[in-house]
């Protein structure tokens, strides 16, 4: 989760793209056009982690940003599956 967090602030969308599970990845996976307003990441906090079995698991996190000068909070519980050795992020349960 925390390498996925790093990679949306570094614009890394290769990375985001690599840890995606193939049948839920995004096609238009890519930076906003350059007149849209970017985001500025600004934290990350880890609420909780739990292992359903040996090929899944679930991680709840905030994730807090600006976007055009307004602060946000992104509230998820995203849900990983191993596959083929590496975690891959498959879909999330957001939260107001």
């Amino acid at each position: 989760m925390r390498s996925r967090y790093t990679a949306y602030v570094h614009d890394n969308f290769a990375y985001l793209h690599k840890t995606w599970h193939p049948q839920t990845c995004p096609e238009d996976l890519a930076a906003p056009p350059e007149n849209e307003p970017r985001t500025h990441w600004l934290g990350l906090t880890i609420k909780r982690h739990t292992v359903i079995d040996d090929n899944q698991a679930e991680v709840e996190f905030v994730a807090r940003y600006k976007i055009g000068g307004r602060a946000q909070r992104l509230h998820e519980i995203s849900r990983f599956t191993r596959l083929e050795g590496r975690w891959l992020y498959v879909n999330g349960q957001l939260f107001d």
